[in-house]
C-alpha cells in the first residue's frame, strides 16, 4: 500500500468522525461518578473509550488543521495548539480514570471521590494534588482551543462551515457546565457532532480531490490498434 498525503488526510477525517461518535455515545445514560461506580465494568469501559476518543481526536484535529494551515494563520495555530493540549491532557486524565482510580478506590475512596468531583464540578473535600492542575488545564485549553479553532475553521471556509460554527459555539456553551452541572453530559454533544461533521467533510473533500486527480484514459490509449 502506498502512503500518500491524501490517504493520511482521509484517515484523519475518519479519526475525527469516530472520535465525535464515541464522544456522543459515552454520554448516553452515563452513570454518576464516585468511588463505587468507578470500579464497575460500565464506567471502566466508558473511560477506556474516552482514552481512545481523545487519541483519535488528536489525530483528527491535526489533519483538519494541516488541511487549511495556510488559510488559518497565527490564530489558527493558536487554536489548534490549545485544542490539542486540551485533548492531550484529557487523554492522560481519562487514562487515570480508566486504569488508576479503580485500583485506588477501595483503599482511598475519599481521594477518588474528590478527583471525580473536581472533574464533574462537584463538591471537593480534600486536596488532590497535581490532578487539580491537570483538570484545570484540560478545561481551559479544551474550551478556549475549541472556540478559537472553530472560529478559524469557519473563516477559512474549507470544510463544512456549520460544523466549524458548532464547534466554536459548543465549546463556548460548555462553560455552562459549571452553572448547570446536572446537564453537563448534554453540553458535550455539540462538540461531538461538530467533530463528526468536520471529519466527514475532510474525508469527502479528500475523496473528491483524489478522484479528480486520476487522469482520464481513453480506450484508444489502452488499445492502440483501435480494436
Amino acid at each position: 500500500m502506498t502512503i500518500t498525503t491524501t490517504k493520511l488526510t482521509r484517515a484523519a477525517g475518519v479519526a475525527a468522525a469516530v472520535a465525535g461518535l464515541i464522544f456522543i455515545g459515552i454520554q448516553i445514560n452515563h452513570p454518576h461518578l464516585d468511588a463505587t461506580s468507578i470500579t464497575t465494568t460500565d464506567v471502566v469501559v466508558r473511560n477506556t473509550l474516552k482514552v481512545v476518543m481523545a487519541a483519535l481526536a488528536l489525530v483528527g484535529i491535526t489533519g483538519i488543521y494541516l488541511r487549511q494551515v495556510e488559510k488559518t494563520g497565527v490564530l489558527g495555530l493558536l487554536g489548534y495548539v490549545l485544542f490539542a493540549v486540551g485533548y492531550f491532557t484529557m487523554l492522560g486524565i481519562e487514562f487515570v480514570g480508566a486504569f488508576v482510580l479503580p485500583t485506588l478506590a477501595p483503599d482511598a475512596p475519599t481521594y477518588v471521590n474528590d478527583v471525580l468531583a473536581t472533574a464533574t464540578n462537584g463538591n471537593v473535600i480534600g486536596d488532590i494534588g497535581p490532578m487539580q492542575t491537570a483538570i484545570l488545564v484540560t478545561g481551559i485549553a479544551y474550551l478556549a482551543g475549541g472556540f478559537v479553532f472553530g472560529i478559524t475553521l469557519f473563516r477559512a471556509n474549507v470544510l463544512a462551515r456549520w460544523a466549524a460554527a458548532l464547534l466554536a459555539g459548543g465549546s463556548l456553551v460548555t462553560i455552562a457546565t459549571s452553572i448547570l452541572p446536572q446537564y453537563q453530559r448534554l453540553f458535550a454533544i455539540p462538540t461531538g457532532v461538530a467533530l463528526v461533521g468536520l471529519g466527514l467533510s475532510l474525508w469527502r473533500e479528500q475523496r473528491i480531490a483524489s478522484s479528480e486527480s486520476v487522469p482520464h484514459v481513453r480506450t484508444s490509449q489502452l488499445n492502440p490498434a483501435g480494436v
